[in-house]
């Protein structure tokens, strides 16, 4: 099991940068960077909205659940 993060397509259709998106949600370049690169092993509740407010999105349109295929087999 794994989560995805399409945080780089929803700045991609909003047209916005990593450093606008990172100034107007209030958190650094680097650390969104990580988020956005799915290097994150943890994204707090109050970021995550930051951020869809800002992108105008739903949580399930940066997250999204990958099953591994060894557990769908089963």
């Amino acid at each position: 099991m794994s989560i995805r993060i399409n945080l780089d397509v929803m700045m991609a259709r909003r047209k916005i940068s990593l450093g606008e998106l990172a100034e107007q949600v209030g958190i650094t370049q680097a650390n969104l960077s990580i988020l956005k690169t799915e290097k994150a092993k943890a994204v707090r509740f109050t970021t995550l909205e930051a951020v869809c407010r800002v992108l105008d999105c739903q949580p399930g349109d940066i997250l999204e659940f990958i099953a591994d295929e060894k557990n769908e087999n089963e």
